[in-house]
């Protein structure tokens, strides 16, 4: 059995922060240094942030909303779907140059990483929705659904996944994310 959280028991860790609570949804503080990047551009590999979720095969649609205490360069919290370290993607709201993008990198092999201005961030509801061999990526800022999309991305199909939320911290001291709602439903 793993950690009961969000209505199910079968969450798990991948990199797990040394503070977390389960308490009133889930709130993690990530520790410094952690990030999620392979090689594109900044010449380094890093598999080092923090993922709580689910193991998942098949379709499947995650939904979570949260807030964060960004305040270093490249702080990130938000969504990720993990198979292994060469095929993943990851989507929230990251602090770049002192301004929120809603951002996604896709790793297949290489990280891409594309954003969109993503305004004064207060709350953020990020969703990803797989089906066969692809994954769409839809934003809504503040109380707003996620019906903006922001990425459609292969993703390799049948193959199981740990699908969850995220949060890293690459050059700041560590920051808190609070994710209230994340509801994962399968096909």
């Amino acid at each position: 059995m793993g950690i009961k959280a969000f209505d199910r028991d079968d969450w798990r860790w991948l990199n797990e922060p040394r503070t977390w609570s389960d308490q009133d949804g889930l709130t993690i503080t990530s520790d410094p240094d952690t990030d999620f990047w392979h090689t594109t551009h900044y010449g380094y590999v890093r598999d080092s942030g923090h993922v709580l979720g689910v193991p998942l095969t098949g379709d499947f649609t995650i939904v979570a909303s949260f807030t964060a205490d960004y305040a270093a360069q490249y702080d990130q919290a938000g969504i990720a779907l993990w198979i292994d370290g060469k095929n993943w993607i990851k989507a929230g709201v990251e602090l770049v140059d002192d301004e929120f993008q809603v951002s996604t990198v896709v790793t297949r092999d290489l990280s891409d990483w594309s954003v969109v201005p993503g305004g004064p961030v207060r709350r953020a509801t990020i969703s990803a929705v797989r089906e066969g061999d692809a994954v769409t990526v839809r934003y809504g800022m503040g109380d707003a659904e996620p019906t903006t999309m922001l990425r459609l991305a292969y993703f390799p199909p049948d193959v199981e996944a740990l699908v969850g939320v995220m949060a890293a911290a690459p050059t700041g001291p560590g920051f808190t994310a609070r994710f209230d709602r994340v509801q994962i439903t399968t096909a």
